[in-house]
């Protein structure tokens, strides 16, 4: 983004924390909003023309409030559409750019929603496992990335798998996430993913290990990692025997490399 999308993008946010801040439903409204932005942002891009009309900072803020409210007043909470309001209001570099806002505070209005009602670390955890899966299986991410599918299509498909097994919350982020994928759907949820635990104040870590890790272990390394990046880390154990023994950590895009089939990697590239 340029930097008046950058702006409005924070601008945008203010007033979003503000109207759910003022709203004594707490959670609940939070929920809702996000869904409901998530509608919008579902119009905008099904409707070229609109996404057009409603960035186009040469338009007075009127006219675009007025065709804002029009298409969606009679749709949307009036939470909602006072954050859909102030958004169109601003100024923005692309059509595209307001598009992504939308994206960026459905999902921030939604993972609030699940912090005001304890579910943060829950939807953070889901989030994590889903897009694992997702990784894990070729034939349905590739199912999930089809240009050729709907995205409600591919919501129904999502959901024959998420059915009563995740938060809400988690299903509504899931959903959005994989209608239009930016990247691969897996790459889309990890990011979610890392959003929540960056809401918690937290970093995530994937450990690989030849076994499970035990409750004791799992605290352990959670405690020793804390001080190395100076901040709490969500943990999360994939098991893989091909690594042997010894675990491999990936904090971002940095690995810590210490398990039995990584000490061999090396020894044989040291050997001439």
């Amino acid at each position: 983004m340029h930097a008046a999308s950058r702006d409005a993008v924070e601008q945008s946010r203010s007033v979003l924390q503000s109207t759910l801040s003022a709203d004594p439903a707490g959670g609940a409204t939070g929920a809702k909003v996000g869904s409901e932005l998530f509608q919008v942002v579902d119009a905008l891009e099904d409707d070229r023309t609109l996404r057009v009309a409603v960035a186009d900072s040469s338009a007075p803020v009127e006219a675009r409030e007025d065709l804002a409210r029009s298409v969606f007043g009679w749709k949307i909470d009036e939470s909602t559409l006072a954050v859909v309001l102030a958004a169109v209001a601003l100024s923005w570099s692309t059509p595209r750019d307001l598009r992504e806002a939308l994206v960026t505070l459905g999902r921030e209005a939604l993972l609030l929603s699940a912090r005001e009602q304890g579910q943060l670390g829950t939807v953070e955890d889901e989030l994590f496992r889903l897009g694992r899966i997702v990784a894990g299986d070729a034939e349905f991410e590739k199912a999930l990335s089809d240009r050729t599918t709907t995205p409600e299509g591919k919501r129904a498909l999502l959901g024959q798998v998420l059915y009563g097994k995740v938060t809400a919350v988690t299903e509504a982020l899931a959903g959005q996430a994989i209608a239009r994928p930016a990247g691969m759907p897996a790459d889309d949820l990890d990011a979610l993913s890392r959003q929540a635990a960056e809401l918690q104040g937290q970093s995530v870590a994937v450990v690989t290990s030849a076994s499970e890790l035990t409750s004791e272990q799992r605290d352990a390394l959670e405690a020793k990692l804390a001080s190395i990046y100076g901040r709490e880390m969500a943990v999360h154990v994939e098991v893989d025997q091909a690594v042997l023994g010894g675990m491999v950590i990936r904090v971002g895009d940095e690995i810590i490399d210490g398990s039995v089939a990584g000490r061999l990697a090396a020894v044989r590239r040291a050997l001439p």
